[in-house]
């Protein structure tokens, strides 16, 4: 049996999930890092051509290149714009990818499958939401008392709050939907579905769930004390994953974990 492929648990007939290829972790974790990698390289991309539309208009040299594309970055609406245009091309590319290099764990709900499919459990589309919903004061609470009074801001959160209606409109909606789904499918798809091949299912979830948390230290001025929130949101999604036999309750916990967040946007004005 090659790599790719699960191995049995036992000598009995294998069932169809443990004969389909499963991604490795090398393959999930690329496929993480090219996640990150893509918005890194578009939104660069994006305020290296604006710092050139801004030299030319100005008669600038090609020196002021790098000042003036982070002159553009800077302002509030223009780095939001460039956050809604990085979110949309790198989660498109992502979501083609992945589904391109695996179509036939697409729709299987079962691990190593990817989820993509109703639960066959439809009241735990009730219970993601009311968890997803309960998550941000649950965390909120773990990550003051860890803080001991520190300030906990996360960029996304900062950036929202300081711009226009027209463009927080836009940008929330994207931050409890793309955003959730692109996550929920690399961390409790493909990632979930790697390394549950070697450790089982509930190992599997813890361990995406820390590796889930860490990825996000940068947004969070990489403050350990928001650790232990990330990881309990982690594991609230796996075990959403696992029992549902579907990634969409996930998705939908995330996604109105997510709301939440972003709420606090609605209530203040641009510049306060």
């Amino acid at each position: 049996m090659d790599a790719n492929r699960l191995k049995y648990a036992s000598d009995s007939p294998p069932s169809l999930p443990l004969l389909l290829p499963a991604p490795s972790v090398w393959h999930a974790l690329g496929f993480i890092a090219l996640y990150f990698a893509l918005q890194l390289a578009i939104g660069g991309g994006i305020g290296l051509v604006a710092g050139l539309v801004a030299v030319l208009r100005h008669g600038d040299g090609l020196a002021d290149l790098i000042h003036q594309a982070r002159a553009w970055l800077g302002q509030s609406d223009a780095s939001a714009v460039a956050v809604m245009v990085t979110l949309v091309i790198s989660a498109v590319l992502i979501i083609h990818l992945v589904r391109r290099r695996w179509p036939s764990l697409w729709t299987l709900g079962e691990l190593p499958g990817f989820g993509f499919t109703a639960t066959p459990i439809p009241a735990l589309y009730a219970v993601a939401l009311a968890l997803g919903v309960l998550m941000p004061f649950v965390g909120g609470m773990l990550t003051q008392w860890l803080a001991q009074g520190h300030e906990v801001s996360q960029d996304i959160k900062m950036l929202g709050a300081h711009i226009p209606l027209m463009l927080r409109l836009p940008l929330a909606l994207l931050v409890v939907s793309l955003g959730p789904l692109v996550e929920e499918l690399l961390f409790r798809g493909v990632l979930l579905s790697s390394i549950s091949r070697h450790v089982g299912n509930g190992w599997a979830v813890a361990i995406t769930a820390v590796l889930f948390a860490c990825v996000h230290l940068p947004d969070l001025s990489f403050l350990w004390y928001a650790l232990p929130n990330l990881a309990l949101l982690g594991l609230v999604l796996g075990w959403l994953r696992v029992q549902s036999g579907s990634i969409w309750p996930s998705v939908l916990a995330h996604g109105a974990n997510n709301l939440l967040a972003v709420v606090s946007w609605f209530m203040m004005m641009p510049g306060n």
